[in-house]
């Protein structure tokens, strides 16, 4: 059975940092791809950042680029999403995700993947 656990969430400053974990357990794949998602109140569930677990290649939505870096320990089966320059419009339920195989190109579409997190708040004031 595999979980995702997200922590890290809570409320920061704008111009503030925050740094997200999602540890996972039981997933059995040779190579996949996890990413980080985000839903705002009243808005669609989007694609903020994700990373294949074998090369480690990355993609960004381009809102976060520069700001966030998404990065994986596989010793500790463990996803980060580190987030900087932190604005209101960040706030959201972060969620991290996994897929079930490598998705390239495909990385930030959210129909993609298989499993799913709870999800952890982070909220910007200004």
């Amino acid at each position: 059975q595999v979980q995702l656990v997200e922590s890290g969430g809570g409320s920061v400053q704008a111009g503030g940092s925050l740094r997200l974990s999602c540890t996972a357990s039981g997933l059995t794949y040779s190579s996949y791809s996890m990413g980080w998602f985000r839903q705002a109140p009243g808005k669609e569930r989007e694609g903020v950042a994700g990373i294949d677990t074998v090369g480690g290649s990355t993609d960004y939505a381009d809102s976060v680029k520069g700001r966030f870096t998404i990065s994986l320990d596989n010793a500790k089966n463990t996803l980060y999403l580190q987030m900087n320059s932190l604005k209101p419009e960040d706030t959201a339920m972060y969620y991290c995700a996994a897929a079930s195989t490598r998705l390239w190109a495909w990385v930030l579409m959210e129909r993609a993947y298989r499993y799913w997190g709870q999800g952890t708040q982070v909220t910007v004031s200004s």
